[in-house]
């Protein structure tokens, strides 16, 4: 009897799915850029920001233009790299590409919130490269309100090589500028933790209160300065509260008899 070969019995079909649900991730790739090139549309930039989730600290945000011939080897989103291999990433980006940063503030975020913050630094570093990219990939969502074409791709840092640089700039970037923080602030552990929700952080603002560097409106941050700095914590008003109104009525009218009443 001959067996059809291409049968698959339910055990191996299992085990082909487990092994690609579990195989690593693609690493980002230059394609898309290429394809522009071909097109005759360059420069092409990617950008991205680092610091959107932490409850301390600036925003942060990078614009990178690589070299189509001198692209250094590794680059992938941020995320999937060790520090140690984004520090050094981080060099070879800075020497081979063009490269700008923008930062914005913990009090930009407190005023504008932090979507409109990071989408102002994300085009502050497009805007502040060396050379007027004619074509623009960001990560996420929101597209950016630039004078070239500009592409929004969702999970871009590991999927266009020009964003993922552009993650690697901008996260070592914030990371040094926290461990600075850290020496005016000891005792948050901002060298550690970069700012973020951790255990440790929360602790920390519990028993010492915020900083300067803490965004207000967050949710933690705001419990903390209401328990360490009630005074600075403007009381809610209720909307549905009834006030008297006190209102006076002449007891004496006068009527003019010309009227005809």
């Amino acid at each position: 009897m001959i067996r059809d070969k291409s049968t698959k019995t339910p055990a191996k079909e299992a085990s082909k799915n487990d092994a690609a649900r579990n195989a690593a991730p693609a690493k980002a790739s230059f394609r898309r850029e290429r394809a522009l090139i071909k097109r005759g549309i360059w420069p092409v930039a990617g950008c991205d920001e680092a610091g959107r989730g932490p409850l301390a600290g600036p925003v942060v945000a990078a614009a990178v233009i690589l070299d189509p011939d001198r692209i250094p080897r590794g680059i992938d989103d941020s995320k999937r790299l060790t520090a140690e291999e984004r520090e050094k990433l981080f060099d070879k980006i800075c020497a081979t590409a063009q490269v700008s940063v923008a930062v914005a503030s913990r009090f930009r975020i407190d005023r504008d919130n932090i979507l409109r913050a990071s989408l102002w630094a994300l085009k502050r570093a497009v805007i502040a490269l060396p050379e007027t990219p004619k074509h623009v990939f960001v990560d996420g969502r929101d597209r950016l309100d630039t004078a070239c074409d500009c592409e929004a791709v969702i999970g871009g840092d590991g999927i266009v090589l020009s964003i993922a640089a552009a993650s690697i700039v901008a996260k070592v970037t914030r990371d040094r500028l926290m461990c600075a923080l850290a020496q005016d602030c000891p005792g948050y552990g901002f060298e550690q933790h970069k700012g973020y929700a951790v255990p440790e952080h929360l602790d920390a603002l519990d028993r010492l209160g915020p900083t300067a560097h803490h965004r207000s409106f967050f949710a933690p941050v705001a419990t903390a300065r209401a328990k360490h700095m009630p005074w600075t914590v403007e009381p809610v008003r209720d909307l549905f509260a009834v006030t008297e109104v006190e209102v006076q009525v002449e007891t004496t009218v006068e009527i003019d008899a010309s009227a005809g009443l």
